[in-house]
């Protein structure tokens, strides 16, 4: 998506003498408002250290994966501006997390892997190509090596964007005194940051719940085994979407049940609501869902004021930062 945008979700790779250090400040940009956080601490000893949440006049941002996707580029800035003084971010280089729909993720699988990267590179953007949106020429790509396959082959997760529409987005952040120096999308910061908390024993669904659309995602172990993005109408078409993901998981994945069910994104449209929401999913699972809490990857300050929609809307920003500390080698995650 951008120079530094990747979409891997977990990373043992140590950082080089000449490389920068990672980004203690993120921001995420959703529809309906912006969040600025500060880290501090390192490895597992992260706190968050400030946060604020501002929120953004309707048709302010409007995300789409092949159109513009900033209607008023000075009142994004503005809202950016007072989010990160209300936050007290420090530094000039920031992680920045857009919504899901900015981006097509797909799942590649291949038999034979080139052994050379070049070779390995060209291979996906010219299987891409065939169902991009837009023209691969005009496109932001990037991709992280998946699951291994019988036979020596493997899957890929391949994510890509419109080069305009991030860099419309770098732009107000450019505007706003800072750089985003890494770029990625909503649901995999949520991912990250759930298994900063701690890797599962088996299979485990991310319901990602935002004003105008639903991610669900499977993850195996360290990695991304499926991933649907879907316009969302009303409750009964995320039941309905869970529980197609739930028969997709056991019929084509080889699953057996999710061994954790976690929910991001309802929380932000009240307390009632998320737990009817929770609730209605845990029918069509069969088992416990959990809102998601991220706690355990980066403390607050403050636990006893840590409600579950701030902690909802605080986990992207979270994931994105803590991925990058792992990446960084200045801590390992989980």
């Amino acid at each position: 998506m951008s120079a530094d945008t990747s979409v891997r979700t977990r990373s043992s790779r140590s950082a080089g003498l000449l490389a920068s250090p990672p980004p203690t400040v993120a921001i995420e940009i959703a529809a309906t408002h912006v969040t600025a956080l500060g880290l501090s601490g390192v490895s597992r000893d992260s706190v968050i250290a400030g946060y604020a949440v501002e929120p953004l006049t309707a048709g302010v941002v409007v995300p789409a994966l092949n159109a513009a996707n900033i209607a008023d580029e000075a009142a994004l800035t503005a809202t950016i501006t007072t989010a990160l003084e209300k936050a007290g971010g420090r530094g000039k280089r920031v992680a920045l997390v857009l919504p899901d729909t900015t981006a097509k993720v797909s799942l590649i699988r291949f038999e034979k892997i080139p052994a050379r990267v070049q070779d390995l590179d060209q291979l996906i953007r010219w299987q891409v190509r065939k169902t991009a949106p837009f023209r691969i020429e005009d496109a932001q790509l990037s991709w992280q090596p998946g699951a291994g396959l019988e036979g020596g082959g493997r899957e890929f997760i391949v994510s890509m964007a419109r080069r305009d529409v991030v860099q419309s987005f770098e732009r107000v952040c450019d505007a706003a005194g800072v750089h985003a120096g890494v770029v990625d999308i909503a649901s995999f910061s949520q991912i990250n940051a759930q298994m900063a908390c701690g890797l599962d024993a088996g299979d485990w669904l991310l319901v990602h719940l935002a004003s105008d659309y639903v991610t669900l995602a499977v993850v195996r172990g360290e990695d991304l085994v499926f991933f649907r993005n879907r316009a969302i109408g009303g409750e009964g078409d995320l039941a309905d979407l869970v529980h197609q993901t739930a028969m997709y998981h056991e019929d084509r994945l080889g699953g057996g049940g999710f061994a954790r069910v976690v929910l991001a994104g309802a929380s932000l449209a009240g307390v009632e609501q998320a737990e009817r929401l929770r609730r209605g999913i845990e029918e069509r699972v069969g088992g416990r869902v959990e809102l998601i809490d991220v706690r355990a990857a980066a403390a607050m300050r403050d636990r006893i004021t840590a409600s579950a929609s701030l902690l909802d809307t605080l986990a992207a920003p979270v994931g994105i930062l803590v991925r990058e500390r792992a990446v960084a080698g200045t801590g390992r995650v989980a």
